[in-house]
């Protein structure tokens, strides 16, 4: 038998997206579906919408709430299947996906299912995600990246039950906090992989992607230095503080461990992370001062390599990386060239 899939849409005021999101969940006629909706009270043509369907539904709700993590949470602790995700409002699963998450799921080792998706736009597709990072024997690397595609990615409810739900305490990257204690639990082991697309995610001007992209990056900021902070791991946080203007407010971290090596290497992969990120920016400012907080030795080799080449060309001349950039543009190839 299927076995049985919860599938939560938190939503506020995206009546213009929403009935896409709900036809391409109940048109799947998935035999093992339990379906909520937690709407946050929404004053635009949602509820009416909402309606429509009530019949199909397992459970829907629209009432004021803490934003979309209560919604989350809400969903979750209504559910009893055997795998969850949550599917936002304006997001659309492909036609089959519920099928091909259940017949992998009837894999009893099973755990976690990443899949791929299609990004999106008012004017058509814009690429194709490559799904959630997993780094094969780099549990250090996997967790301080921690970059999930959540839309496409699935979870063992049980596995959930044990990890705890989502931290009401963030906003943004409350996915990317409940993938690193996932991570952490299972060890990178029963994570199944594929190339299906599975959900498309919409870009449009008051997603959160787009309308408040920054707030991304402050507040996993906010959150690795929170951990640093709360485990005596002072080189991190004075690497943040130095680097990033870290929010002033206070979260309590889920995300726990007693092996401080592991946890050590996991925000050191962090500093690293946000390191090649300002690189890529030309803010080379930042990605010297985060240089000086780095710990080589537990990185890969060829991760040691990268920051040298790195460093070489910071100390270019201006007028030398512009003949760089003018040769790369034009197709050759520079690797081999440097100054001495």
């Amino acid at each position: 038998m299927l076995p049985k899939i919860s599938i939560v849409t938190p939503s506020f005021n995206q009546g213009q997206f929403i009935e896409q999101t709900i036809d391409s969940v109940l048109s799947q006629k998935y035999p093992q579906l339990e379906y909520f909706i937690i709407d946050g009270g929404s004053t635009d043509n949602t509820v009416e919408i909402i309606k429509k369907y009530s019949k199909y539904l397992t459970h829907w709700i629209s009432e004021p709430d803490r934003g979309q993590s209560d919604a989350i949470n809400k969903g979750l602790k209504l559910s009893t299947g055997d795998v969850f995700n949550w599917l936002n409002s304006d997001d659309y699963y492909e036609p089959n996906t519920l099928s091909f998450v259940g017949e992998q799921f009837l894999q009893k080792d099973c755990l976690v299912l990443c899949g791929k998706s299609r990004i999106f736009n008012e004017r058509g597709t814009q690429y194709f995600s490559s799904g959630s990072d997993i780094y094969a024997d780099n549990l250090a690397k996997t967790i301080g990246w921690a970059r999930i595609d959540q839309p496409e990615t699935f979870f063992s409810k049980p596995l959930l039950d044990r990890v705890g739900y989502v931290n009401e305490q963030l906003d943004y990257v409350m996915d990317k906090e409940l993938w690193m204690r996932i991570l952490l639990q299972i060890n990178l082991k029963n994570i199944y992989t594929s190339d299906t697309i599975l959900a498309n995610f919409r870009l449009h001007a008051n997603s959160k992607t787009i309308a408040t992209a920054n707030n991304f990056e402050q507040e996993m900021d906010l959150l690795c230095h929170t951990i640093a902070d709360k485990n005596g791991l002072h080189t991190i946080t004075k690497g943040l503080e130095k680097a990033f203007n870290i929010p002033d407010k206070k979260i309590d971290s889920l995300f726990k461990t007693s092996n401080s090596n592991l946890l050590s290497d996991i925000l050191n992969y962090y500093l690293f992370k946000r390191f090649l990120e300002v690189y890529t920016l030309n803010n080379f400012k930042t990605a010297k001062q985060l240089l000086n907080f780095i710990k080589r030795e537990p990185l890969s080799n060829e991760e040691q390599k990268q920051i040298a080449q790195i460093i070489r060309r910071m100390q270019m001349p201006v007028l030398f990386k512009k003949i760089i950039n003018a040769l790369k543009s034009i197709g050759l190839n520079t690797s081999n060239l440097q100054i001495k």
